[in-house]
């Protein structure tokens, strides 16, 4: 009987330090670099900090990495449905791609319909969605944001989702808050985005009542 009951207690520590156990809301990070957390412990990374931060205000939140560094907007709409397989549904995700189709000079117009069929696939799954747009630093010789800009800003009212402006808001160009390369946030520049970003977040996975989108 002791063994039965032992073995029974196992089991349910097993499974409540299990992810999908664990957590009420399930949110994936769907990005590239500046989301995987290039050069940085996983522990520093912008999913694992944003994490924290919600657990640190009681939010019983389970937030995911599907970043991939080097990752265009084609290589996120190809690895959507993996993203977001699973036994439970996620509550959230944020799509944060883009900022290597406008180093690599590829079409705006090939980057929006990549973000259109990612956002299609989550509408039809009711998954609601978080759109980070990425103004780039202006140092880069002969680039231009604004065609790219005008790709987040038509898609969120397309699609009437949320949209967040410049995931490197406040960061950018700013040497104490990025690495050595000048384009991807160390550890305090992370926590500057998780900053700016978690209300928006909060504000999607817990609305005020009577409140409710095409993901609810």
């Amino acid at each position: 009987m002791f063994k039965t009951i032992a073995a029974f207690v196992f089991t349910f520590m097993i499974l409540a330090g299990s992810p999908a156990f664990a957590a009420s809301m399930r949110v994936v990070v769907l990005g590239d670099s500046l989301t995987a957390g290039y050069g940085l412990p996983p522990g520093d990374a912008f999913p694992a900090q944003l994490e924290n931060a919600l657990r640190l205000k009681g939010r019983d939140v389970l937030v995911e990495n599907a970043g991939v560094s080097g990752d265009t907007s084609a290589g996120g709409l190809a690895r959507l449905d993996g993203a977001i397989a699973g036994p439970v549904k996620p509550s959230l995700v944020i799509v944060e791609l883009g900022a290597n189709d406008m180093l690599r000079r590829m079409p705006p117009a090939d980057m929006k319909a990549n973000l259109h069929k990612i956002l299609t696939k989550l509408k039809e799954q009711q998954i609601a969605v978080l759109l980070a747009g990425v103004n780039m630093p202006l140092f880069i010789p002969g680039f231009s944001n604004s065609t790219y800009a005008d790709v987040y800003e038509e898609l969120a009212d397309a699609f009437d989702v949320p949209l967040y402006e410049s995931f490197i808001d406040g960061i950018a160009l700013k040497p104490q808050y990025n690495l050595e390369d000048r384009m991807h946030p160390n550890a305090a520049g992370v926590k500057i985005i998780v900053e700016n970003i978690q209300e928006d977040v909060e504000d999607i996975l817990y609305p005020p009542t009577g409140i409710k989108g095409w993901f609810r």
